[in-house]
């Protein structure tokens, strides 16, 4: 599984398509994210994710996200 990092620029499928952005922050334990409860560790990252288009900010784990160039 790739690893990504904070300032990364990425692509995932939404239900509206194809959505790139860049990594805003690296969850390497549990959290809440918009009100529910994450799973993330350090062999199983998730991922907060700004959208280039929208000020919409999403959390995938890395099996969902394509690093893209800028």
């Amino acid at each position: 599984m790739a690893e990504f990092a904070v300032g990364d620029h990425v692509s995932w499928n939404s239900e509206a398509g194809q959505v790139s952005g860049t990594i805003t922050k690296v969850h390497e334990s549990d959290f809440t994210y918009k009100g529910h409860n994450r799973r993330a560790s350090k062999d199983d990252p998730q991922y907060e994710i700004a959208s280039d288009k929208t000020d919409h900010v999403a959390a995938h784990k890395g099996s969902a996200l394509t690093r893209i160039e800028k």
